[in-house]
């Protein structure tokens, strides 16, 4: 019986190259199938966290929250004016001062002295309730503990939110006691305002204290410098008059000096000048004289006039050629020499007028310089007087001034003090609260139930990741890049694994099989069969131009189901119709034997050693299959299978048979695989599900490429239908008892007929030994 082309339906294209998935890529369907495969251990952990949290939500104290709003006034009442400063301050101004004022402020609230306060008023240290967080109702055991551990409870309980966008504050309290939560907030809060303005009026308190000790010192500062100043200027014969109007005097004084000797100097010079233009007259020329001194004296000027008129009537008589003793001419010289020497006299005259009026300018001068001096050195001495005078003055200003601001600031903290204004109060009391804030069971059973489910998705993913077996078709193809074969059911022979193929009659009741191996050959219509069929038909389908004759058999690890797949391939090509030969080359586990029930005493040892294959070939109850059993155990399998003689055996079994399969050793553990594999057409890796690992399946896959072997492709083993993995993506694999039924009684003739056959071979010898 041969399978039509493209029957079966995950036959694989000849030349379809496999191409792998790259390792550890998660998508949605890979996710949901791992969640749906393990929904047990996802629906578990679920369950566990979703009880867990409902039960510790329900198990929880109820905590309630009282809350109070505080207001920071930046503009707290002044009752005295602007000018006076209140005894609290908001800061700077500036925007990070005020920030970090209200920072400070709210540390405050929650700080150990307000809180330990709080302890001290109401008690809490012997209060076994607050200690212990007790609900209401419960009975509080005696208890007492250092004020300091109450404090410090207390604080762990104080929580403060400022309100975004305004001068509020919220200052929450928890307690298991809605009362007692109330209670405890009132008293806090008031004792935080209270300890505010306290702080503020003891700080100002203080100041004021040092403001008047202060003032003392000021005082008999402020007089001894006033005195200092007067002894000063008593010494100094300094007026009351300003400095700088006795400054502005002297400065006068040697301007109107500056100027009177200026001008005396003046009229000396013109003088002296004077003086020096009547030096020049001589008793020659008398009337040589300056026109200045002409203009200004009428005396000088007569007598000049008369003296040259009787200049010019001597001249005239002399010229009329009168001589020296005429008498006109004696007359006229005559009064030529009085009016000379009345105009030399005169000149004398003017001349010593001018030498007293020079003295008496050299000696104003004199004393004006004199005078000049003295206010100059009067205006120095000033100078150094004021210098001193100012420090004095400036000393007993600042005293002055130091003394009355000290003593302002004296008065008005005192006045401030008096009056107490806080700029801090309390805007909301607290009240009961009526539902606790803790804890939010709706809110917190639904985060268990999502976080459970969360963690039950995460725990079958992390079972999925960790199972490292090949279980489907799909996973062989993209993690070891091998074709598809073909897959075989699990084999139940008591028919008690659900999912397992177990034989069945007609009505459903299981049949004892007498080897598992062959239950191909004993059942050829169950599923099992048709799914042999099927990977026969992909390995003839593979090569159709140069099929494989010699097959070999492999695994990557032991009992992994390599003989039962070696059987079941030769049985269904034995039913083709093809002259087949089973080899069993396990050199070291041999099975072969065991499953025909044949002696282990002949086989590929002898044959290599006797050169024959007569008695090493071994009939079957199969038709058309023949068996090679591994005969007895060589002490080197490797080197046997490598030498030539078995090169020679294995060409003479193909010499005599259409098909060779041979069952070897798994690949990985021993080296026997890997020689047989290059003697070989193909190589069938056999991959047991959910049990071989994928890297030892890429190991064996390597190790095949590694040496060149052809790789015909891979066969899965003993598959569990009823696996996650096969309930929805392989319904076509599930076929069995597909053929039960009305087409087991049309093949039961088929069967007897087959076996009537084979019996008359046999009685005739046709049977008995091998073909040749």
């Amino acid at each position: 019986m041969t399978d039509a082309p493209g029957t079966s339906p995950l036959t694989p294209k000849p030349t379809q190259a496999v191409e792998r998935a790259p390792e550890g890529a998660l998508s949605p369907a890979v996710v949901w199938q791992m969640v749906r495969k393990y929904w047990s251990t996802a629906l578990g952990a679920a369950l566990v966290v979703s009880l867990a949290a409902t039960f510790n939500t329900l198990g929880q104290v109820k905590i309630y929250q009282a809350q109070s709003t505080i207001l920071f006034d930046p503009n707290p009442p002044r009752p005295l004016g602007q000018k006076v400063e209140n005894i609290v301050d908001l800061g700077a101004g500036s925007f990070w001062d005020n920030r970090e004022y209200y920072e400070t402020q709210y540390k405050i609230i929650q700080s150990m002295k307000v809180a330990s306060s709080v302890v001290s008023e109401l008690g809490l240290h012997h209060d076994g309730g607050f200690l212990g967080n007790l609900p209401p109702g419960t009975p509080a055991p005696d208890a007492s503990v250092p004020e300091e551990m109450a404090a410090e409870a207390l604080r762990g309980r104080i929580k403060v939110e400022p309100i975004k966008e305004s001068r509020l504050a919220v200052v929450k309290l928890e307690d298991a006691d809605p009362q007692r939560a109330q209670r405890i907030l009132n008293v806090l809060v008031d004792t935080y305002v209270q300890q505010n303005l306290d702080d503020a009026v003891t700080s100002t308190a203080t100041a004021a204290d040092w403001l008047r000790s202060q003032l003392d010192k000021l005082k008999v500062d402020l007089e001894s410098s006033e005195m200092a100043l007067h002894e000063y200027k008593e010494t100094k014969n300094i007026l009351s008059v300003a400095i700088d109007d006795q400054s502005n005097m002297l400065r006068e004084e040697m301007k109107q000096l500056n100027d009177t000797l200026t001008s005396v100097r003046t009229r000396k010079e013109e003088v002296q000048a004077r003086r020096d233009e009547l030096a020049k007259v001589k008793g020659e020329n008398p009337t040589d004289l300056p026109a200045s001194e002409l203009l200004e004296s009428h005396v000088l000027m007569g007598l000049r006039t008369s003296y040259e008129e009787a200049i010019r009537t001597r001249d005239g008589l002399l010229g009329e050629g009168k001589g020296r003793n005429y008498p006109d001419v004696k007359e006229a010289d005559a009064r030529a020499d009085a009016a000379k020497k009345a105009l030399l006299a005169e000149v004398k005259n003017i001349q010593r007028a001018l030498d007293k009026d020079l003295a008496v300018l050299k000696r104003q001068e004199a004393g004006l310089s004199g005078l000049f001096e003295r206010s100059k050195k009067q205006a120095l001495d000033l100078n150094l007087l004021e210098i001193e005078y100012n420090r004095l003055r400036r000393s007993k200003e600042n005293n002055e001034k130091l003394y009355s601001l000290v003593l302002e600031r004296t008065k008005e903290s005192d006045l401030a003090r008096v009056l107490r204004v806080n700029n801090i109060r309390v805007l909301d009391r607290p009240l009961v609260p009526r539902a606790p804030v803790r804890p939010q069971v709706t809110r917190s059973i639904a985060i268990g139930v999502f976080l459970g489910v969360l963690l039950g998705i995460a725990t079958a993913l992390a079972r999925g990741l960790l199972d490292r077996s090949l279980k489907t078709p799909d996973e062989v193809e993209k993690d070891l890049g091998l074709p598809f074969l073909g897959l075989l059911p699990e084999i139940d022979e008591n028919g008690t694994r659900p999912g397992s193929y177990s034989p069945r009659r007609q009505r459903g009741k299981p049949v004892r099989v007498a080897n598992s191996e062959l239950i191909v050959h004993e059942h050829p219509t169950s599923g099992i069969a048709e799914a042999a069929r099927t990977i026969r038909t992909n390995l003839l389908f593979m090569a159709p131009d140069k099929p494989y004759r010699t097959l070999l058999v492999t695994s990557a690890g032991p009992s992994e189901g390599k003989t039962t797949v070696a059987t079941c391939i030769a049985i269904v090509m034995a039913q083709a119709g093809q002259k087949v030969a089973l080899i069993d080359c396990d050199l070291r586990r041999p099975r072969v034997h065991r499953v025909f029930r044949k002696t282990s005493e002949v086989g590929v040892t002898t044959a290599m050693l006797d050169d024959s294959l007569d008695e090493a070939v071994l009939d079957t109850d199969v038709p058309n299959l023949w068996v090679i059993p591994a005969g007895p155990i060589p002490p080197n399998p490797a080197e046997l299978l490598h030498s030539e003689k078995f090169r020679k055996f294995l060409d003479d079994v193909k010499k005599r048979f259409d098909r060779v399969i041979i069952d070897s050793p798994p690949i990985v553990p021993v080296t026997d695989a890997a020689v047989l594999s290059t003697l070989v057409d193909g190589t069938v890796l056999v991959v047991r599900a959910f049990k071989t690992t994928k890297d030892l399946a890429r190991h064996a896959v390597r190790a095949l490429q590694d040496i060149g072997a052809t790789k015909a492709g891979a066969v899965l083993n003993a598959v569990n239908f009823n696996r996650d993995e096969y309930k929805y993506r392989y319904y076509y694999y599930r076929r069995e008892g597909y053929y039960e039924g009305e087409e087991a009684a049309a093949a039961r003739p088929a069967r007897k007929a087959a076996r009537a056959k084979a019996a008359a071979e046999d009685e005739h010898g046709a049977g008995s030994a091998p073909p040749t």
